[in-house]
């Protein structure tokens, strides 16, 4: 996962020769800043990606930069939400002894080894 804080230091201090465009992600602009670095323009222009970097929210840089990860983590967690819930109603059925304690007993673990 990407993040800011190195995002920030690498665009201040080698972000004439676009390293921080390689590490978020962006070759393409990455490759222009590593050519036209004789010219000092992407230097001047890392300035500027420092500055929006520090001042952009954690939850923007993460929208931007980290999307992935992010998605990947909410997939977790939500699948996690569902299993427990599938462990309450498995809870419901024993307790209005819809199902046997064996039965419970089964899914009960099958559940907890996903989690």
């Amino acid at each position: 996962m990407k993040q800011k804080s190195i995002a920030a230091v690498l665009a201040f201090f080698v972000g004439g020769f676009g390293v921080h465009k390689f590490y978020l992600g962006n070759n393409f602009a990455g490759i222009l800043y590593l050519l036209l670095f004789w010219t000092f323009i992407p230097s001047i222009l890392a300035i500027f990606d420092f500055l929006g970097l520090l001042l952009m929210s954690e939850q923007a840089f993460n929208a931007k930069y980290n999307l992935q990860e992010v998605n990947k983590l909410n997939l977790l967690q939500s699948s996690q939400n569902d299993n427990i819930d599938k462990l309450k109603k498995i809870k419901e059925l024993y307790d209005q002894g819809i199902i046997t304690a064996e039965e419970y007993e089964e899914k009960r673990r099958k559940f907890l080894d996903l989690l």
